[in-house]
C-alpha cells in the first residue's frame, strides 16, 4: 500500500512538473498554439422562398450558429451546472478537478475519467483529437489557458455550444433548439434548456426522442444540480420535474421534391456568385429562391405518379420539367427526371432533338423579322433540296398555306421551303445568341434535325422571349443572397439580357402559338386559360410509329414551361409510344388554376394580328330570278354565308371552255346577275376568298341556267 502511495506523490510531483513547464511553456508560445481560423465553424445554409419562408437546410453538419446573447442564462446555466460547475471562476484548468481525475486514473492504472473543463471540451473538439493520452491531455491544457487569455467566458461558452453534436444531425444549440423544439434558442424554457444539456454526454442514448426515461431521468438530474448550484430553487427544480417531456423530431429531413431546385440552386450560385458548392454547404448564406413551392411538389408527384408517361414493357420512361416567369426569367419549378436524386444526370441540360418545337424559333419567328406576315402564302408540296426530301407526316399537301395554318398543323413541307427562302444564316441567328451550339445542321434544321440536339433548359430560355417581347436571359434560380451576417451578396457575373425577336414578331407569335394550343396540334388536354404553345416528336426509325422524344414548350402571360418526354437511351424495347399530346395534357394539368383568369396583354407599340379567316365550303348556291322593272332577265343567286364577315365570295361564270370572274361580294350570300340572256347555256359557282392570304376556298356547287 505504502509503495502504491508513493508511486502517487512521484506521479503528483512530475504532473505539477509538466503543469509548471506548460504554464511557462504557454507565456512564451503566446499565440502560436492558436488557430484561430479553426474557431469559424461551419454552418448551413437557409433555403426561404420569396415571402421568407423557410424551405429547408444545406449542409455538410445541419448547424444553425447562434450569439452568446441569444441564449437564455437559464440555457447556459444548464450546461455550466452539469458539465463545468466552475467554469465561472476558474482560467481554463478546473485544478480540483485535475487532481480527483488524476488520482482516479493513477489508481486505474489507465485513464478513465477527463476531468475536463467546458473550455478544454473546447480546445479538444476544434484542435485536437479523442485520444486519451497525457501529451494530448498536455495540449489541451495549454490550449485552454491560452482560449482564456483571447476571448471571455461568454465567448467560449457561445463556441462550445455553438460547436457540440446534439444527436438527430443536429450539430450546435441553434440547430438543436429546432430540432427538438422547433423554435428558435431564444424561445427555450428552463426545462427544454435542462433536457438538451442532458443530450451531449451520449446523444443516442439521451435524446428525448430515442430513449424518453433515460432523457427525463437526466434532465431532472441537471435540474437537480442546477438547484444545488445555486442558479435555481430547489422548488422551482422540483416544480420542473413535473413537467413532461415534450419534444419531438423538427428535422426538415429529406425533401425529394426540392432535389432538382437545389441542384439549380447550386449551379446558379456557382455561376453567378462564384459559391463553390462546399461554400453554400458551410457558409451559413440566407438564399432566397422564387420557387412556388405548391407548384414544385405538383411538378414532383406527377413526375412520382407517372400518369402522363409512356413505360413500355414495364422500363420507366423519363422526363425533364422547367416553368419559368416571363418578366424575370426566375425558375418558378424545375424537375430533372423520375427518380431524381442529389447531384444525379440533370436531363434538364440534356440535349435532345427538338422536332418541330424548333419550327417557331429557326422558321417562323425569323421570317417574320424578315418581313414574312402570320399570312403569307407558303409552298406546300412534296419537294426535294438536294439529298435532303422532308415530308409532311400525313402524307398530305395542299400546295399552298399560310404560314399561320403551316404552324397550327405542324406541316413540315412549308416550314422547309420557308428556311430555304430565308436562308440558313438567318433560321440559325436567333439559336446561335441563345447560346445554341449550330453546326452543319443543313435544312433538316428546320424540322429539328440538329446535330447537337437542344436541351429542355435551353428550349425555354427562348420560348420566354415570345412571351416577353423578344427578349430573353439564362434562367436564374436565386433571386438574393445574404451572409450569416445579413450582408447583402451582389452577383459578380450580371445575367445579360439578349433579344432575340422584335416585339412585333412576339407578338404575332403569341398569337400564332394561341391558335396551336386551341385548334392544332396542342389541343390535347384542358385548361381554359390563355395558352401558347408548340409541340414536338422525333420518331424512331426502328419502330413504326415508336418514337425517341416528345415535347410540348409554350406560355401563358405569366410563365413559360417546357416538357420532354423519352428515354435516355432510346432502343427497341424503350421507346416512346404515344404523340407530343402527352407532354401537351403534362404540361396543362401543372399550370395553375388561377392562371386562366389571364389573357394575353398586347404591347402598346405593336400591331395587333387580325383573326384568321375560316373558308367553309358552300353546298348550297342556288339561282332564281329576281325580275326587275328595267331587267326582266335578271338573276339571282344565293348561298349561306359565312358569320365571318370579312369572307369575300368571288362569282364564276362557265361557258364551254372558258372561265371568267364576273363579280364579288363580301360577306353576304347573294349576288344579282343582270340582263342575262334566254339562250345562255353556261352556268355559274361561287368560290370564298380569304383576303388575308389572298387564297381561294373549294369551290360551290354548280348552279346552271335554267
Amino acid at each position: 500500500m505504502l509503495k502504491k502511495l508513493s508511486t502517487v506523490v512521484v506521479a503528483m510531483i512530475f504532473f505539477i512538473f509538466l503543469a509548471v513547464s506548460g504554464y511557462l511553456s504557454i507565456i512564451y508560445a503566446g499565440d502560436y498554439v492558436l488557430d484561430e481560423e479553426l474557431l469559424v465553424f461551419d454552418a448551413a445554409s437557409t433555403l426561404v422562398d420569396e415571402r421568407g419562408n423557410e424551405l429547408t437546410s444545406l449542409y455538410v453538419e445541419n448547424r444553425d450558429p447562434v450569439t452568446e446573447d441569444q441564449i437564455p442564462d437559464h440555457v447556459k446555466q444548464a450546461f455550466i451546472a452539469v458539465e463545468d460547475s466552475r467554469f465561472l471562476t476558474h482560467h481554463g484548468l478546473d485544478i480540483r478537478a485535475i487532481g480527483r481525475a488524476l488520482y482516479r486514473d493513477l489508481m486505474a492504472g489507465a485513464m478513465v475519467e477527463g476531468g475536463s473543463t467546458i473550455t478544454q471540451q473546447l480546445a479538444k473538439n476544434v484542435f485536437l483529437t479523442n485520444d486519451k493520452t497525457w501529451l494530448r491531455k498536455s495540449k489541451e491544457a495549454v490550449i485552454a489557458i491560452n482560449l482564456e487569455n483571447h476571448y471571455t467566458k461568454d465567448q467560449i461558452l457561445e463556441m462550445y455550444l455553438n460547436r457540440i453534436y446534439f444527436g438527430h444531425g443536429a450539430y450546435g444549440i441553434g440547430a438543436a433548439a429546432k430540432t427538438y423544439y422547433n423554435k428558435p434558442v431564444s424561445q427555450l424554457t428552463l426545462e427544454e434548456g435542462a433536457m438538451l444539456a442532458a443530450i451531449p454526454k451520449a446523444p443516442s442514448h439521451y435524446s428525448p426522442i430515442d430513449d424518453k426515461e433515460a432523457a427525463l431521468n437526466r434532465r431532472n438530474l441537471i435540474l437537480s444540480l442546477m438547484a444545488d448550484q445555486g442558479f435555481i430553487s430547489h422548488e422551482e427544480a422540483v416544480r420542473k420535474k413535473g413537467t413532461t417531456l415534450h419534444a419531438s423530431l423538427h428535422e426538415i429531413g429529406e425533401q425529394p421534391a426540392l432535389y432538382t431546385y437545389i441542384d439549380l440552386v447550386m449551379k446558379d450560385a456557382e455561376k453567378r456568385y462564384q459559391l463553390s458548392r462546399e461554400e453554400i454547404l458551410t457558409g451559413g448564406y440566407t438564399i432566397k429562391v422564387p420557387i412556388q413551392i405548391d407548384l414544385q411538389k405538383k411538378v414532383y408527384q406527377a413526375f412520382e405518379e407517372g400518369a402522363f408517361f409512356p413505360d413500355l414493357q414495364g422500363e420507366k420512361s423519363q422526363g425533364a420539367f422547367i416553368l419559368l416567369d416571363n418578366q424575370t426569367g426566375k425558375v418558378i419549378a424545375a424537375q430533372g427526371g423520375r427518380g431524381y436524386e442529389p447531384g444525379s444526370f440533370n436531363r434538364l441540360y440534356a440535349k435532345r432533338q427538338p422536332g418541330s418545337v424548333i419550327k417557331p424559333l429557326a422558321v417562323y419567328g425569323p421570317a417574320l423579322d424578315a418581313g414574312y406576315t402570320p399570312y403569307s402564302v407558303l409552298q406546300d408540296q412534296k419537294q426535294s433540296y438536294g439529298a435532303y426530301s422532308p415530308s409532311n407526316y400525313n402524307g398530305t399537301y395542299q400546295g399552298k398555306v399560310s404560314m399561320y395554318d403551316a404552324l397550327q398543323e405542324s406541316l413540315n413541307a412549308p416550314a422547309v421551303w420557308l428556311l430555304d427562302q430565308i436562308g440558313l444564316n438567318t433560321g440559325k441567328q436567333p439559336l446561335l445568341e441563345a447560346g445554341a451550339q449550330v453546326k452543319n445542321d443543313g435544312l433538316a434544321l428546320g424540322l429539328g434535325g440538329t446535330v447537337e440536339g437542344m436541351s429542355p433548359m435551353l428550349v425555354a430560355t427562348m420560348f420566354r422571349s415570345f412571351a416577353n417581347e423578344g427578349v430573353t436571359a439564362t434562367p436564374v434560380a436565386i433571386t438574393s443572397i445574404h451572409t450569416r451576417d445579413g450582408e447583402l451578396l451582389e452577383p459578380r457575373k450580371q445575367n445579360e439580357q439578349k433579344r432575340l425577336f422584335t416585339p412585333q414578331t412576339a407578338w404575332y407569335m403569341t398569337r400564332m402559338l394561341e391558335g396551336v394550343v386551341n385548334e392544332g396540334t396542342g389541343s390535347a388536354g384542358e385548361y381554359s386559360g390563355a395558352l401558347a404553345g408548340k409541340t414536338g416528336t422525333t420518331q424512331y426509325e426502328a419502330i413504326e410509329g415508336g418514337n425517341r422524344d416528345i415535347w410540348f414548350a409554350g406560355y401563358t402571360p405569366e410563365m413559360t414551361g417546357v416538357v420532354w418526354m423519352g428515354y435516355d437511351r432510346t432502343t427497341e424495347k424503350s421507346y416512346i409510344q404515344g404523340g407530343s399530346d402527352l407532354a401537351t395534357k403534362l404540361m396543362k394539368s401543372i399550370l395553375p388554376e388561377e392562371e386562366a383568369l389571364a389573357a394575353f396583354t398586347k404591347p402598346q407599340q405593336v400591331k395587333e394580328l387580325a383573326k384568321p379567316v375560316d373558308l367553309q365550303p358552300i353546298n348550297d348556291l342556288t339561282m332564281h330570278n329576281d325580275f326587275h322593272i328595267f331587267d326582266w332577265n335578271r338573276k339571282r343567286l344565293s348561298w349561306t354565308p359565312q358569320s365571318d364577315k370579312r369572307v369575300v365570295y368571288r362569282i364564276y361564270e362557265k361557258t364551254n371552255d372558258y372561265l371568267q370572274l364576273i363579280g364579288q361580294v363580301t360577306g353576304q350570300g347573294s349576288y344579282s346577275i343582270s340582263s342575262v340572256s334566254a339562250f345562255f347555256e353556261g352556268s355559274f359557282y361561287v368560290v370564298p376568298y380569304n383576303p388575308l392570304t389572298e387564297l381561294e376556298g373549294t369551290p360551290s356547287n354548280i348552279v346552271h341556267m335554267s
